[in-house]
């Protein structure tokens, strides 16, 4: 790639409200974040949807013919469409054109195109999709992983999204020596069914990682853990129960302050406490999930996106990039664990 600035390829056709919020808030990416976009997907409804007065010299556009709607099945979808809009973007990596690949489109097969188009990192059987949660301290997000790309988990599974969430909750996140925890009924070793019970022993004599014990619902927000692990069905039901929090939260807030001038000058002098908190409860703040263990860096954004939640998700697989978190996760994680 000649340029140094990160690029980053983005599935314009996948989601609700693609193309034209894609693309909204992929250009105000490259404006405020200084990456190159890679706009993939039907090049007239791409153009249409760029601002007016777009200088057409500094948009890329990649042509696709086709997209793969969400009530497709997934592996089926990606084999049949080899020139849709997911796997186009999935190639780009692949061909070393972009540094990174987000869509939000459907999450199955974005799955799907980065496991037969980029493959699996070595020693990973598995790949988790993490998404960052807050937590009642500021500052200090949890990772949560898998949420959504394994149903059924085995327990060596879910010993291996520990070690890649805890890669990607020091390198990224900055945490020094992230504190792991399991998804469980209770607090005791003993507790839940027997592949958790046996998660857990594989977790404790996990040198690789911090392993601190079970995560009862109770502890997920509590700020004590960095990375939780738990299958993708309970993690997706918890992913979208906190977001459906969140937005009551916010709703709450905005029905409940004062009407009349005097709640328009108490809304004015609170705004700048209103507007940290919608950064720490609203979803779109967190732009996408990291799909970890493929041999890409690849991000997972809601179906519903709109312009922040893609700006916020292009952000994340920015620091992900300038972060290395891939190599990290080669040299320091996996291939200690082989060659162990």
């Amino acid at each position: 790639m000649g340029s140094t600035r990160v690029r980053i390829a983005i599935d314009a056709m996948g989601g609700d409200h693609a193309p034209g919020e894609i693309v909204a808030g992929a250009m105000r990416a490259r404006e405020e974040l200084g990456v190159d976009i890679l706009l993939v997907g039907d090049p007239h409804k791409i153009e249409a949807a760029l601002p007016p007065k777009t200088n057409m010299a500094q948009v890329e556009i990649v042509p696709a013919e086709d997209a793969i709607a969400m009530d497709e099945e997934p592996l089926n979808a990606i084999r049949r469409k080899p020139k849709a809009s997911i796997n186009v973007a999935m190639d780009l990596v692949k061909q070393q054109r972009a540094d990174a690949v987000f869509s939000a489109g459907h999450s199955g097969a974005a799955m799907a195109a980065a496991l037969l188009r980029l493959g699996r990192l070595p020693g990973i059987d598995r790949p988790a999709i993490g998404a960052v949660f807050p937590t009642i301290i500021a500052g200090k997000p949890v990772l949560i992983l898998d949420v959504g790309a394994n149903v059924d988990c085995r327990p060596k599974f879910l010993d291996q999204f520990a070690v890649l969430g805890s890669a990607y909750s020091q390198y990224v996140l900055g945490t020094a020596e992230p504190k792991v925890g399991l998804l469980n009924i209770g607090e005791e070793d003993s507790k839940g069914n027997d592949a958790a019970v046996r998660a857990h022993q594989m977790l404790r004599e996990n040198s690789q990682i911090n392993f601190i014990g079970n995560a009862e619902g109770r502890d997920v927000l509590s700020g004590r853990f960095d990375v939780i692990v738990c299958d993708g069905f309970v993690g997706n039901v918890l992913l979208k129960f906190a977001e459906a929090v969140g937005e009551v939260i916010l709703q709450i807030l905005r029905e409940e302050l004062p009407q009349g001038l005097h709640g328009q000058i108490g809304t004015a002098l609170l705004k700048p406490n209103l507007k940290r908190i919608k950064q720490r409860m609203d979803h779109a703040e967190h732009g996408g999930a990291l799909l970890l263990g493929v041999a890409g860096v690849c991000l997972i954004g809601h179906g519903s996106s709109q312009a922040p939640s893609i700006f916020n998700a292009i952000r994340i697989a920015k620091e992900a990039v300038d972060n290395q978190v891939l190599q990290r996760i080669q040299s320091q994680y996996i291939l200690q664990r082989e060659s162990g």
